[in-house]
């Protein structure tokens, strides 16, 4: 399996802030990747780094493919526009049948953003993304402002979609569950400017339960691997104001 992106050293910094430092990894074709951290820690400036909106203050990204989907936090829906015409606007050529079909929302092609529950928005959004065939998906804690019930039911269909197109997703969230459902592989963040802390494999088959014993097992797991990486750095804060 060929790797499909290469991130070497990647910086980003606003002024004199820093927000990342020293990001390096590797994501290969077909890959599932979560990124896991806090609320403010780069993790959407990362991917719209990988989506061409901003650009990296040093270090490269090599290795990008020309279709990429991108499933922002909010849904982003043109308010003016149908269904159909948001669909269309992300790909003109697009099967707006077929893709409503694959996101349980056939016959809502007419209907305006208004219109709309913010379940049935986000199932728009995701559709839109998928009307590139994206080689790669990227996914901004798309899934935070979504009830249980059709969170769930938004991420089973986006396993499906992965299932017959092995695509590669790269998703951000803070959520464990979110990231133990979709993720082959987990990257933990840490720290302000945010780094990469570590990785796991999640080791779950794609049709995966989030009340099985396993997936309940990895869960603890990265509660116990948060909450010690969280105690490590309250001890160096508080050395460090000890020493000064």
């Amino acid at each position: 399996m060929s790797s499909l992106i290469r991130v070497a050293n990647l910086g980003v910094r606003f002024g004199e802030h820093r927000v990342l430092e020293g990001w390096s990894m590797k994501i290969r074709f077909g890959e599932r990747v979560v990124l896991l951290g806090e609320s403010g820690c780069g993790k959407t400036t990362f991917l719209k780094i990988l989506g061409g909106l901003q650009k990296p203050s040093e270090g490269d990204v090599t290795g990008m493919p020309s279709r990429v989907g991108f499933v922002f936090q909010g849904s982003r829906l043109i308010p003016w526009a149908t269904v159909e015409k948001n669909l269309r606007f992300a790909n003109p050529a697009c099967s707006v049948e077929d893709l409503l079909e694959r996101v349980h929302l056939s016959g809502w092609e007419h209907a305006y953003p208004r219109e709309l529950s913010g379940g049935m928005q986000q199932r728009v959004n995701l559709a839109r993304a998928l009307g590139v065939e994206p080689e790669l998906l990227l996914l901004d804690e798309a899934f935070g402002s979504l009830d249980l019930r059709h969170k769930f039911s938004i991420m089973h269909d986006l396993l499906e979609f992965w299932k017959r197109r092995r695509c590669t997703i790269l998703m951000v969230t803070h959520d464990i569950t979110e990231a133990l459902f979709l993720g082959d592989r987990i990257l933990f963040l840490r720290g302000s400017p945010s780094r990469i802390a570590g990785e796991m494999e999640v080791g779950l088959p794609p049709d995966r339960s989030p009340w099985s014993p396993d997936f309940l097992e990895r869960r603890g797991t990265i509660i116990r691997r948060l909450l010690e990486s969280s105690e490590d750095q309250e001890s160096k804060s508080r050395d460090c104001r000890k020493s000064s």
